[in-house]
């Protein structure tokens, strides 16, 4: 398990995700506790990134359950088909808002929060946790954060299993 994170001085993205993502695969290789992996990777990306919020979400029968998280305090229950997180797990796909109050349905757990991006991972075809992260900047994200948070979740699908 590595105890550090090295990380990138580059401004590019790209190149922080490329040297980020082997330091979490690192990271969470041996430890077999989905909770404790969830946690090293939200302050991963939270140090890495300075994102506003980033976290987890489980899944529990009918609603998403607040999991490990790196920010502000959050909502703690959503339910399937609200708000961003939801409408992911619904429709089993990857969300990227630019500005989230020009999306239907938002939940504001913090006013300060302005784009977003939220990511499924899978377990038997079935969404079994999300991936959301907040920035305090309207349009935040884009294809190379959903390609490579991409990643990283199947990485937690992996870890998962």
């Amino acid at each position: 398990m590595a105890e550090h994170l090295t990380l990138s001085t580059s401004t590019k993205k790209e190149e922080r995700y490329e040297a980020l993502l082997p330091q979490i695969e690192a990271l969470v290789a041996g430890e077999p506790d989905l909770i404790a992996n969830l946690s090293n990777i939200a302050a991963a990306l939270k140090q890495t990134f300075n994102f506003f919020w980033v976290g987890f979400y489980l899944v529990n029968e009918k609603e998403l359950v607040l999991g490990p998280f790196q920010g502000p305090i959050a909502c703690t229950r959503i339910g399937l088909g609200k708000g961003v997180c939801g409408t992911s797990w619904k429709e089993k796909r990857t969300i990227i808002v630019p500005n989230v109050d020009e999306f239907p349905g938002h939940i504001a757990c913090s006013s300060d929060s302005k784009s977003e991006i939220v990511l499924p991972a899978f377990k038997n075809d079935q969404v079994f946790l999300v991936l959301d992260v907040d920035s305090d900047a309207l349009n935040d994200f884009d294809e190379t954060d959903g390609l490579y948070l991409g990643r990283l979740m199947k990485l937690i699908e992996k870890i998962a299993e």
